[in-house]
């Protein structure tokens, strides 16, 4: 599979009477939006604002981020199964409207939503600093359900976002990259001497608002499969899921995952990036052991000599990525495992809840109980109701004058394992 990626580089966002891209200016017809959204009958009403880098801005409660993007050549359309129809992707082009962000806020769903700092301490945590963010203020009907709810705000993102992600469908890109994984044999033929590397790609599927979906389908009812890296950049993966803040995977980080763009960067040079086996996060022991025993055999069956291996979440999940880890070791596969941290404020504590000594070459992404300060904003996008009650956040989390102490947890993105630092986790 070939795919371009068109960057249009937006370097603002404003409202105006047309959406349209124009100079690296991204404008939004907010009442269009508005209307997009409404068509929904769980949704009471929504509001829409901008967000800008420097800004002394604060979002919350984050629900999900998604980047626009709009599919200019080949088979299917962004976001497949949702958005559109159910079509392979990953080929041809696709404009990306670089730099621009939907970001979905409003009453909380679940109590691991998270906030974005645009300035400050804070904004040195999160990606969505740098951002320029159409923010959606949903308020649900009254008596909706979470899922219900959750399920309403997660389209109205992906319906925004593919609204906003037309207006670069003519606009000349900035930058052109391009993304091609061969076939097995005829990869394997071409480097036949560098090493064959694999991402197992975890995806959050415990249920009860910690649901990913591919291609549509909610990825617990999945056995682990093959993709193409290429799929995943044309929204093939969505987050629904309310994990803790920090280190959710949002829609976003599926778009842009860093370890796919380093496994290409690395390709054909230092190694040979095969392709992405995705699996998921089970409660039940049985489906763990289903799961991580397909893992180990996708892997051997196509002939890796290394993988590298991140996970969403913690606690529960962590025995499915140690018990990954173990077997695809036991298959004389070499892996690196992406991960955070939850060691304690004092970073004393056990960091992840199971373990082994075939886990030994470890990718971290940072400790989220260490303890944060975020001072006052002038701005606030969304609410503060919730900010005692959010994952990180504890009585007396906010202060009178607007402050927050908390655990950096709180903050969306802040020691998420894809992360956006570069990953050098490819020394097997």
């Amino acid at each position: 599979m070939r795919l371009e990626l068109g960057k249009i580089k937006i370097k603002d966002v404003q409202f105006g009477d047309t959406t349209k891209v124009e100079n690296g200016t991204l404008y939004v017809n907010k009442q269009e939006i508005i209307n997009l959204i409404m068509e929904d009958e769980h949704i009471k009403s929504v509001d829409v604002d901008l967000a800008k880098p420097g800004e002394e801005t604060r979002i919350t409660p984050v629900k999900d981020v998604i980047e626009p993007r709009v599919k200019v050549e080949g088979p299917g359309g962004i976001f497949p199964g949702v958005i559109n129809k159910v079509t392979t992707v990953g080929t041809g082009r696709t404009h990306v409207l670089s730099g621009a962000a939907v970001v979905t806020c409003g009453k909380i769903v679940g109590f691991q939503e998270g906030i974005i700092d645009m300035t400050g301490p804070g904004a040195e945590y999160t990606p969505f600093s740098k951002t320029y963010n159409v923010c959606l203020v949903i308020e649900p009907v009254e008596g909706l359900k979470q899922h219900e709810y959750e399920a309403a705000a997660r389209m109205a993102g992906l319906k925004a976002a593919s609204f906003i992600g037309k207006a670069g469908l003519n606009v000349q890109p900035d930058e052109v990259e391009v993304f091609e994984t061969k076939t097995l044999l005829e990869s394997i033929a071409q480097y036949p001497n560098l090493p064959k590397i694999g991402y197992v790609y975890m995806l959050q599927t415990q249920g009860l608002l910690h649901d990913t979906y591919v291609y549509g389908v909610d990825a617990k009812k999945i056995v682990p499969t093959i993709l193409y890296p290429t799929e995943v950049m044309d929204g093939a993966i969505l987050s629904g899921n309310c994990v803790s803040a920090c280190d959710k995977n949002t829609t976003y980080h599926h778009q842009n995952n860093p370890i796919i763009h380093d496994l290409f960067e690395k390709h054909g040079k230092e190694l040979n990036f095969v392709g992405v086996i995705i699996t998921n996060e089970n409660v039940y022991l049985a489906d763990k052991e289903r799961s991580s025993n397909w893992t180990a055999k996708l892997c051997k069956f196509l002939g890796l000599d290394g993988a590298i291996i991140s996970q969403e979440g913690f606690g529960n999940p962590d025995t499915d990525l140690i018990m990954n880890t173990r077997k695809i070791e036991n298959e004389g596969i070499k892996t690196v495992i992406v991960t955070d941290e939850y060691a304690g404020r004092d970073g004393a504590s056990q960091s992840l809840a199971d373990a082994d000594p075939k886990a030994d070459a470890v990718v971290t992404g940072g400790n989220a109980n260490e303890v944060i300060e975020l001072p006052p904003m002038k701005k606030i996008i969304g609410m503060l109701d919730y900010t005692d009650k959010i994952a990180g956040g504890f009585d007396g989390s906010l202060k009178e004058d607007g402050s927050i102490v908390a655990e950096i947890q709180v903050i969306t993105g802040a020691t998420n394992e894809l992360g956006f630092n570069k990953i050098s986790a490819t020394s097997f």
